[in-house]
């Protein structure tokens, strides 16, 4: 078992034919990522990545020649938030947005149709998933993680990875990991994620990573309080910073004085998640958590 992704995945991949999309679709493969497809219109009837991927015209046609469920989009902020709607339109069921800087007006828009159609995005501004061993969507490294126990969810794209890192250096592998994004207007947050992971068998502990800046880990955190039968531990990155000041995108939302470093970590405390002060110690407090 794992979360949103795995080996059955039949992942289309928009904006195949750019620079980013044709390199890290060639490290998706790689790593076992089943691509049924490419989209870039205008080129449909052409092949991708040292011609192993057809490319389509549109995700509909992609669709319904490769019958896949899921998309990665790599594609320009000003056009990323047409390619997030024509998938959802097209009835894939996950979205997978890799594309930084796409204008939060547009994804105002973007929310209420994925919402309408119940597609679940990841991102935008986000590394990806990565179900270990069974499948890699998006930028992050896939030979950092070990098949293991533990799932990720992260506001930072590269604290994912040193999760992951630490959690390896002390024998505690990963069942998935997901970077969620960090614009003011994400598809899936840390909520939905903690449920994803505390319905899956295979996961029996979660690492989450937060920021300074708006209200998503407290919320994730008295969620948890309440509904979450695994330990969780938690990282607040930001702890040194000037007060007042914001990280990410979405941490530029004004908040009232509970989204500092350490109001967060004291919310988090006393929701009973284990919290580190230093991402050096997520390994040993989730062994520790575990009581392995």
């Amino acid at each position: 078992m794992s979360i949103i992704v795995n080996k059955n995945s039949k992942v289309l991949v928009q904006g195949i034919t750019g620079s980013e999309g044709s390199f890290h679709s060639a490290q998706m493969l790689e790593y076992g990522t089943q691509i049924v497809g490419g989209v870039t219109p205008g080129k449909g009837g052409t092949l991708a990545v040292d011609n192993k991927i057809n490319v389509f015209n549109s995700v509909e046609d992609a669709k319904n020649a490769t019958e896949a469920d899921v998309s990665i989009i790599f594609v320009p902020p000003p056009f990323a938030a047409e390619a997030i709607i024509e998938a959802s339109e097209a009835g894939i069921e996950v979205v997978v947005c890799i594309s930084e800087g796409i204008p939060v007006r547009d994804m105002a828009l973007v929310k209420r149709v994925i919402d309408q159609n119940e597609t679940r995005l990841i991102g935008p501004n986000c590394p990806g998933v990565i179900t270990v061993d069974e499948c890699k969507l998006g930028i992050m490294p896939g030979f950092i993680c070990k098949k293991g126990n533990i799932g990720v969810v992260s506001k930072s794209g590269t604290l994912t990875y040193e999760a992951i890192g630490q959690l390896v250096n002390v024998g505690l592998g990963q069942t998935t990991a997901i970077g969620i994004g960090g614009d003011p207007i994400i598809g899936t947050n840390m909520t939905e994620i903690l449920s994803l992971f505390e319905e899956d068998s295979e996961t029996e502990g979660v690492v989450m990573i937060g920021e300074i800046g708006g209200q998503m880990e407290n919320e994730a955190a008295k969620w948890a309080k309440k509904n979450m039968s695994k330990p969780i531990v938690g990282f607040i990155a930001g702890q040194t910073a000037p007060e007042g000041r914001r990280m990410g995108h979405a941490g530029a939302i004004v908040s009232g004085g509970d989204d500092t470093a350490k109001a967060k970590m004291q919310i988090l405390e006393e929701c009973g998640i284990s919290v580190c002060e230093s991402v050096a110690d997520i390994g040993k407090k989730m062994k520790k958590a575990l009581n392995k």
